[in-house]
């Protein structure tokens, strides 16, 4: 292939999208069973009419839909539409499990075979990868992450702890203490709160702090972390009824519960972290992208080190809006260095580097 595009949410369709128009020969490998992206993946409770948007895709509008319908079922349709509207070649599920260099091409290997390829558009997003940090010590009820998290109703009755400062964790917290016995909030920093609507303007310049990280080579947080927490009509009732009454991180696990270095002991059935993704690059180490501090030098949405590979839902792009940008820019720049045939050079002196 010209181009292998790794990943079909939001932004690998909208790389697609981009790459049909450049007649740059390209698949899109997705290890889901079926359309969607990681939004297949969000629980059942998150109904259409409370998440905080849903950004059309290239040339698309999003279908109207029962506002009480699950995301994950409404955003499934709509990518499965939106695949077979525009003919794109989705093959699934087939999961990557290493890119490698091979002279002047790129080996991108499979549990469904290898494909060979003169650039990657990688999309994987960040669902695979889900961040459980360690706490010293053992707690002998149940922990569960938001990614695995179905509902408030497997909660009901039982005094939960929920962790992090992000809207998952404010989402899952509101819903699970209308059944829990009693929920605990704690968070490694005081949550920032954002009046007002959620305009272009904070939005620019969310993207443009993490924009800055990923040029200069640092782990870029995600855009959703740097713009604060909306102060909805929920929220604020939730904050009215002292559910969103926050403590500080906890120092250590105990068999019952949590602790504080100052003594203050909080007994618990349950743990639900809600404390984020990394994101899911597993597969492109042996192209030994990342620099000392762990993160990936980015000019735009390509690698700076090898401009035949893009992340796109990396980064400033890791947004609804901003990965329809990226997959433009993505497939526009391929579309300039493969039809120069720049990329033979650019490939045969990384495999002499990496080797």
């Amino acid at each position: 292939m010209d181009v292998v595009v790794i990943g079909a949410g939001q932004a690998g369709l909208s790389s697609a999208y981009f790459l049909r128009r450049t007649g740059l020969d390209f698949v899109v490998l997705d290890a889901n069973p079926g359309p969607g992206g990681a939004w297949r993946h969000r629980w059942p409770s998150l109904r259409l009419g409370t998440v905080h948007g849903i950004h059309p895709l290239p040339e698309s509008t999003v279908p109207s839909a029962d506002p009480d319908r699950p995301a994950s079922e409404v955003v499934a349709e709509y990518f499965g539409g939106y695949e077979r509207a525009f003919d794109l070649p989705v093959r699934r599920p087939v999961a990557v499990r290493a890119v490698r260099e091979s002279s002047d091409r790129l080996l991108v290997e499979t549990d469904s075979g290898t494909w060979s390829t003169r650039a990657v558009i990688n999309a994987t997003g960040t669902w695979d990868r889900p961040f459980w940090p360690h706490y010293p010590g053992r707690f002998d009820g149940r922990q569960v992450h938001t990614a695995n998290y179905r509902g408030p109703e497997e909660f009901a009755g039982q005094r939960v702890v929920v962790v992090g400062g992000g809207a998952s964790g404010v989402q899952s917290l509101i819903e699970i203490a209308e059944v829990a016995a009693s929920t605990t909030w704690v968070t490694r920093r005081p949550p920032v709160w954002r009046e007002g609507p959620f305009t272009p303007e904070v939005g620019r310049a969310a993207v443009a702090r993490v924009a800055d990280a990923v040029r200069e080579g640092r782990i870029p947080a995600s855009v959703v972390s740097v713009t604060g927490l909306g102060l909805t009509p929920e929220v604020i009732e939730a904050r009215g009824k002292g559910i969103l009454d926050r403590l500080p991180m906890f120092d250590r696990l105990i068999p019952t519960g949590v602790a504080w270095n100052d003594g203050r002991t909080i007994d618990a059935d349950a743990i639900l972290w809600a404390t984020g993704f990394r994101h899911a690059l597993d597969h492109l180490a042996p192209l030994r992208l990342r620099g000392p501090g762990g993160g990936i030098v980015m000019d735009g949405t390509r690698v700076a080190a090898d401009p035949r590979i893009h992340l796109v839902g990396y980064g400033p792009s890791a947004s609804t809006i901003g990965a329809t940008r990226a997959g433009q820019a993505a497939a526009a720049s391929l579309k300039r260095l493969l039809k120069s045939g720049e990329q033979n050079e650019i490939g045969t002196l990384r495999h002499a580097t990496v080797a």
